[in-house]
């Protein structure tokens, strides 16, 4: 083994021997290297050492198998501006936006195991019991706010993408997650459908109504090697309605991820609902700062 690959080695080892499950991630990349990654996510010593043999994978952190929700604090892309009422606050990123979602709570955050991401963010880990059945989330706490649960994976410290390391930052035991952050996560009861419910329409109008449909149908229809720029597409323009507040952002996430699951599985990797969620999320980023505001249609006359 190489230099690099001894090091990565290591970490997969510490981590495991934190009782958390790991996955190779292809090398330089945010990718899993396997199929099924979280059912073959493991802590066993012997299977991380025979893997990381072979190349010099990055490495995942499988957080459901671990008893974790990690909150991924982002930092602004160059140029996107949050949403007004942010703006007001003087809030700059996520986890200046977490900080005071905290202090409203009441409960102030717990120093916590944190890792150092290559983009200026960070992730904090917290403890959470399996019971709990908390999923990943996109936006739901708040702009520049992710968080991965069952079902979902974070880059762990010590690997590395072309434009930085993850790095540990804290290396204070996870905490146990917060009340609020717990009630916050806590999905509303549903059929079991790991993508998230759509909110019934109310008062959404005839148009907002047309869009969701129209971008569905196009996403539902996309070509194999042309679905992640027609998700992303898709995700941008409705990303605008919502920067607009014409569309909450947990509607689109539900309508893209519906429109997703008819496609025909002809990928080499299948579809997922974490690789799915990236490109809805860079799509909604990208259109943070051009919300498009609709005006008064007469009541939604046609």
């Amino acid at each position: 083994m190489n230099t690099r690959q001894t090091q990565l080695l290591r970490s997969a080892l510490h981590l495991a021997e934190q009782r958390w499950a790991v996955l190779p991630l292809l090398p330089g990349s945010k990718r899993p290297a396997v199929r099924q990654w979280e059912q073959r996510a493991t802590t066993d010593p012997d299977r991380i050492t025979r893997c990381w043999q072979h190349a010099a994978y990055n490495i995942g952190l499988a957080c459901g198998p671990s008893g974790l929700v990690v909150v991924d604090c982002d930092e602004p892309e160059h140029g996107q501006a949050l949403p007004d009422h942010w703006q007001t606050l003087g809030l700059r990123s996520g986890a200046e936006i977490l900080t005071r979602l905290a202090r409203r709570a009441g409960e102030p955050l717990p120093p916590t195991y944190t890792v150092a991401t290559p983009s200026g963010g960070w992730h904090l880990y917290f403890l959470v019991p399996a019971a709990a059945g908390l999923r990943n989330t996109a936006g739901t706490l708040g702009p520049l706010l992710d968080t991965r649960a069952a079902g979902g994976y974070v880059v762990a410290p010590g690997s590395v993408l072309d434009q930085g390391a993850y790095e540990l930052y804290d290396d204070t035991d996870p905490a146990r997650l917060p009340g609020w952050l717990a009630q916050a996560l806590t999905p509303k009861p549903s059929t079991g459908d790991s993508a998230p419910s759509e909110i019934a329409p109310m008062h959404r109008s005839a148009y907002v109504e047309a869009a969701l449909r129209n971008e569905a149908e196009r996403v539902a229809a996309a070509q194999p090697g042309k679905q992640n720029i027609t998700l992303f597409t898709a995700s941008l323009a409705l990303g605008r309605l919502v920067a607009g507040g014409a569309v909450d952002v947990d509607t689109v996430r539900a309508v893209l991820h519906r429109a997703m699951s008819r496609l025909p599985q002809t990928k080499p990797e299948p579809w997922t609902a974490e690789a799915i969620d990236a490109t809805i999320r860079s799509g909604l980023r990208t259109a943070a700062n051009r919300p498009r505001r609709l005006t008064d249609r007469k009541k939604d006359a046609a």
